[in-house]
């Protein structure tokens, strides 16, 4: 049987006032995993332009730009 299967099951054995917090549980769970995934992406960027800082960046116009969108 699938782990999916089985919270399912005893989920469902569980009084609805339980049930409720099984629910907010799995969206703590789920806000958990979004706000890691945050921490790394800010990780990974501050990694790939580490030592950047200083760098001169060329000031693009609108002319600069060879297609444009509608």
């Amino acid at each position: 049987m699938r782990i999916a299967d089985q919270i399912k099951q005893q989920v469902q054995a569980l009084p609805e006032r339980m049930q409720e917090e099984v629910l907010d549980f799995v969206g703590y769970l789920s806000y958990k995993l979004r706000q890691e995934d945050r921490h790394w992406s800010a990780l990974s960027l501050r990694s790939a332009l580490r030592g950047m800082e200083d760098e001169e960046w060329p000031e693009y116009t609108e002319k600069d730009f060879k297609e444009r969108w509608r």
